[in-house]
Protein backbone atom coordinates (compact mmCIF):
# COMPACT_ATOMS: atom_id res chain seq x y z
CA UNK A 1 0.00 0.00 0.00
CA UNK A 2 1.28 3.24 -0.84
CA UNK A 3 0.62 6.83 0.60
CA UNK A 4 0.48 10.27 -1.31
CA UNK A 5 3.18 12.99 -0.98
CA UNK A 6 1.63 16.42 0.18
CA UNK A 7 2.82 19.88 -0.57
CA UNK A 8 2.81 22.22 2.43
CA UNK A 9 3.05 25.60 0.72
CA UNK A 10 3.55 28.48 3.70
CA UNK A 11 5.30 31.80 3.85
CA UNK A 12 7.60 30.74 6.34
CA UNK A 13 9.19 27.97 3.81
CA UNK A 14 8.65 30.08 0.60
CA UNK A 15 10.73 32.76 1.71
CA UNK A 16 13.88 30.60 2.46
CA UNK A 17 13.46 28.92 -0.94
CA UNK A 18 12.16 25.35 0.85
CA UNK A 19 10.12 22.88 -0.72
CA UNK A 20 8.54 21.06 1.94
CA UNK A 21 6.21 17.46 1.25
CA UNK A 22 4.40 15.53 3.96
CA UNK A 23 3.70 11.97 3.45
CA UNK A 24 0.76 11.13 4.61
CA UNK A 25 1.17 7.63 5.66
CA UNK A 26 -1.69 8.78 8.24
CA UNK A 27 -4.46 7.82 5.87
CA UNK A 28 -3.60 4.54 5.46
CA UNK A 29 -6.03 3.30 7.80
CA UNK A 30 -8.44 4.67 10.14
CA UNK A 31 -7.02 3.08 12.88
CA UNK A 32 -3.85 1.02 12.21
CA UNK A 33 -2.23 4.29 10.69
CA UNK A 34 0.74 5.47 9.66
CA UNK A 35 4.14 3.30 11.10
CA UNK A 36 1.87 1.25 12.89
CA UNK A 37 0.25 -0.13 9.82
CA UNK A 38 4.02 -0.81 8.62
CA UNK A 39 5.34 -2.54 11.93
CA UNK A 40 1.97 -4.59 12.21
CA UNK A 41 1.95 -6.06 8.52
CA UNK A 42 4.90 -8.60 8.29
CA UNK A 43 4.34 -9.50 11.88
CA UNK A 44 1.01 -10.83 11.58
CA UNK A 45 1.91 -12.45 8.18
CA UNK A 46 4.49 -14.19 10.59
CA UNK A 47 2.35 -14.89 13.71
CA UNK A 48 -0.21 -16.72 10.72
CA UNK A 49 2.33 -18.55 9.17
CA UNK A 50 3.92 -20.11 12.40
CA UNK A 51 0.30 -20.94 13.82
CA UNK A 52 -0.21 -18.91 16.57
CA UNK A 53 -3.25 -17.44 17.57
CA UNK A 54 -2.35 -15.00 20.49
CA UNK A 55 -0.65 -11.66 19.84
CA UNK A 56 0.82 -10.22 22.86
CA UNK A 57 2.68 -6.63 22.73
CA UNK A 58 3.32 -4.08 25.23
CA UNK A 59 2.87 -0.33 25.62
CA UNK A 60 1.44 2.83 27.79
CA UNK A 61 -2.04 4.01 28.48
CA UNK A 62 -2.28 5.75 25.82
CA UNK A 63 -0.06 3.88 22.89
CA UNK A 64 -0.68 4.08 19.08
CA UNK A 65 1.02 0.43 19.07
CA UNK A 66 -1.43 -0.98 21.78
CA UNK A 67 -4.56 0.30 19.74
CA UNK A 68 -3.31 -1.12 16.53
CA UNK A 69 -2.65 -3.79 17.31
CA UNK A 70 -6.07 -4.79 19.32
CA UNK A 71 -7.90 -3.65 16.13
CA UNK A 72 -5.28 -5.22 13.40
CA UNK A 73 -6.12 -8.05 15.55
CA UNK A 74 -9.66 -7.98 15.22
CA UNK A 75 -9.60 -7.75 11.61
CA UNK A 76 -7.09 -10.56 11.26
CA UNK A 77 -8.67 -13.13 13.42
CA UNK A 78 -6.25 -12.71 16.06
CA UNK A 79 -7.02 -12.50 20.03
CA UNK A 80 -4.90 -10.00 21.82
CA UNK A 81 -3.34 -9.23 25.14
CA UNK A 82 -1.96 -6.03 25.93
CA UNK A 83 0.66 -5.73 28.18
CA UNK A 84 0.23 -2.16 29.97
CA UNK A 85 2.76 -0.17 31.95
CA UNK A 86 1.20 0.69 35.70
CA UNK A 87 -0.56 -1.25 37.63
CA UNK A 88 -2.53 1.69 38.93
CA UNK A 89 -4.47 1.48 35.70
CA UNK A 90 -5.95 -1.96 36.90
CA UNK A 91 -8.75 0.08 38.50
CA UNK A 92 -9.32 2.99 36.44
CA UNK A 93 -8.46 2.01 32.25
CA UNK A 94 -12.22 2.61 31.79
CA UNK A 95 -11.37 6.03 32.21
CA UNK A 96 -8.43 6.09 29.51
CA UNK A 97 -9.96 6.34 25.86
CA UNK A 98 -7.45 4.67 24.19
CA UNK A 99 -7.66 0.93 26.27
CA UNK A 100 -11.54 1.33 26.29
CA UNK A 101 -11.08 1.25 22.35
CA UNK A 102 -8.50 -1.46 22.38
CA UNK A 103 -10.96 -3.38 24.63
CA UNK A 104 -13.81 -2.88 22.50
CA UNK A 105 -11.75 -4.85 19.57
CA UNK A 106 -11.37 -7.30 21.87
CA UNK A 107 -8.01 -6.91 23.69
CA UNK A 108 -7.36 -8.22 26.73
CA UNK A 109 -4.75 -6.28 29.20
CA UNK A 110 -2.36 -7.18 31.91
CA UNK A 111 -1.26 -4.41 34.06
CA UNK A 112 2.03 -4.49 35.62
CA UNK A 113 4.59 -2.23 37.75
CA UNK A 114 6.76 -0.05 36.02
CA UNK A 115 9.94 -2.03 37.70
CA UNK A 116 8.50 -5.20 36.12
CA UNK A 117 7.91 -3.69 32.44
CA UNK A 118 11.48 -2.50 32.15
CA UNK A 119 11.69 -6.33 32.27
CA UNK A 120 10.17 -7.12 29.56
CA UNK A 121 12.65 -7.19 27.04
CA UNK A 122 14.32 -10.26 29.28
CA UNK A 123 13.77 -13.42 27.57
CA UNK A 124 14.12 -15.22 31.32
CA UNK A 125 11.46 -12.89 32.86
CA UNK A 126 9.31 -13.27 29.50
CA UNK A 127 9.31 -17.11 29.65
CA UNK A 128 7.96 -16.72 32.88
CA UNK A 129 5.52 -14.07 32.21
CA UNK A 130 3.50 -16.55 29.30
CA UNK A 131 3.53 -19.22 31.42
CA UNK A 132 4.06 -21.73 28.84
CA UNK A 133 1.70 -20.84 26.59
CA UNK A 134 3.81 -21.67 23.71
CA UNK A 135 0.44 -20.25 20.79
CA UNK A 136 1.26 -16.58 21.57
CA UNK A 137 3.02 -14.59 19.37
CA UNK A 138 4.82 -11.55 21.07
CA UNK A 139 5.78 -8.31 19.33
CA UNK A 140 8.06 -5.78 20.91
CA UNK A 141 6.99 -2.52 22.27
CA UNK A 142 5.94 -0.06 19.46
CA UNK A 143 6.44 -2.86 16.85
CA UNK A 144 10.07 -2.67 16.56
CA UNK A 145 11.41 -5.89 15.89
CA UNK A 146 13.26 -7.21 12.42
CA UNK A 147 9.40 -7.41 11.01
CA UNK A 148 8.62 -4.30 11.74
CA UNK A 149 11.58 -2.40 9.70
CA UNK A 150 10.94 -4.29 7.21
CA UNK A 151 7.69 -3.23 6.69
CA UNK A 152 8.83 0.22 7.62
CA UNK A 153 11.22 -0.32 4.47
CA UNK A 154 8.68 0.21 2.66
CA UNK A 155 7.19 3.85 3.84
CA UNK A 156 9.72 5.28 0.62
CA UNK A 157 9.19 5.15 -2.96
CA UNK A 158 11.36 4.87 -5.51
CA UNK A 159 10.49 8.89 -6.70
CA UNK A 160 11.38 9.83 -3.10
CA UNK A 161 14.59 9.69 -3.78
CA UNK A 162 13.78 13.35 -4.98
CA UNK A 163 14.23 14.66 -1.87
CA UNK A 164 17.34 15.71 -0.40
CA UNK A 165 16.00 15.38 3.56
CA UNK A 166 13.68 12.96 4.59
CA UNK A 167 12.39 14.00 8.53
CA UNK A 168 10.87 11.72 10.72
CA UNK A 169 9.72 11.71 14.54
CA UNK A 170 11.67 9.15 16.66
CA UNK A 171 9.68 6.70 19.71
CA UNK A 172 11.58 3.44 19.54
CA UNK A 173 14.23 3.98 16.40
CA UNK A 174 12.23 1.50 14.67
CA UNK A 175 10.29 3.46 11.92
CA UNK A 176 13.70 6.07 11.37
CA UNK A 177 15.99 2.73 10.69
CA UNK A 178 13.12 1.77 8.40
CA UNK A 179 13.57 4.63 6.46
CA UNK A 180 17.13 4.61 6.99
CA UNK A 181 17.77 1.07 5.11
CA UNK A 182 15.62 2.19 2.11
CA UNK A 183 16.95 6.10 2.04
CA UNK A 184 19.79 6.63 -0.56
CA UNK A 185 23.16 6.81 0.96
CA UNK A 186 23.16 10.82 -0.21
CA UNK A 187 20.01 12.06 1.40
CA UNK A 188 19.82 13.37 4.71
CA UNK A 189 17.34 11.32 7.54
CA UNK A 190 16.91 13.52 10.02
CA UNK A 191 15.13 11.89 13.37
CA UNK A 192 13.47 14.32 15.81
CA UNK A 193 13.34 11.80 18.77
CA UNK A 194 10.36 12.63 21.48
CA UNK A 195 12.37 10.62 24.67
CA UNK A 196 14.70 12.10 26.84
CA UNK A 197 16.59 9.27 26.20
CA UNK A 198 20.69 8.90 25.01
CA UNK A 199 20.13 4.86 24.17
CA UNK A 200 17.91 5.97 20.52
CA UNK A 201 20.88 6.55 18.46
CA UNK A 202 22.58 2.46 20.07
CA UNK A 203 18.77 1.19 19.08
CA UNK A 204 18.90 2.60 15.57
CA UNK A 205 22.12 1.16 14.49
CA UNK A 206 21.49 -2.15 15.87
CA UNK A 207 18.59 -2.15 12.77
CA UNK A 208 21.58 -0.06 10.22
CA UNK A 209 23.94 -0.35 8.90
CA UNK A 210 24.21 2.86 6.90
CA UNK A 211 25.26 6.64 8.56
CA UNK A 212 23.14 9.07 6.36
CA UNK A 213 21.31 9.98 9.35
CA UNK A 214 21.52 12.51 12.44
CA UNK A 215 18.80 12.94 15.36
CA UNK A 216 17.89 16.44 16.49
CA UNK A 217 16.99 16.14 20.37
CA UNK A 218 16.04 19.88 20.78
CA UNK A 219 11.96 19.25 20.35
CA UNK A 220 11.11 16.88 22.36
CA UNK A 221 9.18 19.28 24.53
CA UNK A 222 10.46 17.48 28.15
CA UNK A 223 9.73 13.93 26.67
CA UNK A 224 7.48 11.25 25.54
CA UNK A 225 3.39 12.98 25.86
CA UNK A 226 5.36 16.37 27.05
CA UNK A 227 3.35 19.30 25.60
CA UNK A 228 3.32 22.84 26.06
CA UNK A 229 0.80 25.99 25.06
CA UNK A 230 3.31 26.81 22.19
CA UNK A 231 2.98 23.75 20.44
CA UNK A 232 -0.71 23.42 20.66
CA UNK A 233 -0.63 26.42 19.31
CA UNK A 234 1.82 25.34 16.60
CA UNK A 235 -0.44 22.46 15.79
CA UNK A 236 -3.45 24.46 15.59
CA UNK A 237 -2.17 27.09 13.34
CA UNK A 238 -0.75 24.26 11.13
CA UNK A 239 -4.13 22.70 10.71
CA UNK A 240 -6.13 25.74 9.94
CA UNK A 241 -3.24 26.57 7.17
CA UNK A 242 -2.82 23.14 5.64
CA UNK A 243 -5.65 21.41 6.83
CA UNK A 244 -3.41 18.36 8.35
CA UNK A 245 -4.18 17.39 11.97
CA UNK A 246 -1.09 16.48 13.60
CA UNK A 247 -0.24 14.53 16.68
CA UNK A 248 0.63 15.98 20.21
CA UNK A 249 2.98 12.90 20.69
CA UNK A 250 4.88 12.64 17.72
CA UNK A 251 4.33 14.81 14.35
CA UNK A 252 4.05 18.32 15.71
CA UNK A 253 7.19 18.10 17.63
CA UNK A 254 8.48 17.05 13.76
CA UNK A 255 7.27 20.02 12.38
CA UNK A 256 7.76 22.28 15.14
CA UNK A 257 11.32 20.99 14.19
CA UNK A 258 11.58 21.47 10.87
CA UNK A 259 10.07 24.69 10.77
CA UNK A 260 12.50 26.39 13.79
CA UNK A 261 15.40 24.56 11.68
CA UNK A 262 14.08 26.34 8.43
CA UNK A 263 13.68 29.46 10.51
CA UNK A 264 17.34 29.19 11.79
CA UNK A 265 18.44 28.65 8.17
CA UNK A 266 19.40 25.04 8.84
CA UNK A 267 18.18 23.40 5.68
CA UNK A 268 20.18 25.40 2.71
CA UNK A 269 18.24 27.05 0.13
CA UNK A 270 16.76 24.88 -2.33
CA UNK A 271 16.32 21.82 0.03
CA UNK A 272 13.56 19.26 -0.92
CA UNK A 273 12.37 18.04 2.42
CA UNK A 274 9.59 15.05 2.76
CA UNK A 275 8.14 14.77 6.10
CA UNK A 276 6.44 11.71 7.58
CA UNK A 277 2.90 11.63 9.14
CA UNK A 278 2.78 8.66 11.02
CA UNK A 279 -0.16 8.34 12.68
CA UNK A 280 -1.20 8.88 15.96
CA UNK A 281 -3.99 10.99 15.69
CA UNK A 282 -5.85 9.25 18.26
CA UNK A 283 -4.07 9.62 21.10
CA UNK A 284 -5.46 13.86 20.93
CA UNK A 285 -8.72 12.64 22.50
CA UNK A 286 -7.25 11.90 26.24
CA UNK A 287 -4.63 14.88 25.28
CA UNK A 288 -7.52 17.31 24.78
CA UNK A 289 -9.18 15.34 28.23
CA UNK A 290 -6.27 16.85 29.90
CA UNK A 291 -5.73 20.12 29.06
CA UNK A 292 -9.32 20.81 29.47
CA UNK A 293 -8.79 19.52 32.70
CA UNK A 294 -5.81 22.19 33.14
CA UNK A 295 -7.98 24.63 31.71
CA UNK A 296 -5.14 25.18 28.39
CA UNK A 297 -5.79 25.90 24.59
CA UNK A 298 -7.00 22.15 23.14
CA UNK A 299 -6.08 20.75 19.93
CA UNK A 300 -8.34 21.49 17.49
CA UNK A 301 -9.89 18.68 15.31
Amino acid sequence: MESDNEHILLPELKSKGIHLDVKREDLLHPVISGNKFRKLKYNLKYARERGSNIILTFGGAYSNHILATACAGSENGFQTIGVIRGEELKEKWKENPTLVEAHAYGMQFRFISRAEYRKKEDAIWLQHFLKGQHDVYVIPEGGSNSLGIKGCEEILLPSDKAYDHICCAVGTGGTLAGIINSSDPGQHIIGFPVLQSAGTAKDIRNFTSQSNWTLEYSYHFGGYAKTSPLLIHFMNSFKENTGILLDPVYTAKLFFGIFDMAKNGVFPTGSKILAIHTGGLQGITAMNMKLKKQNLTQIQL
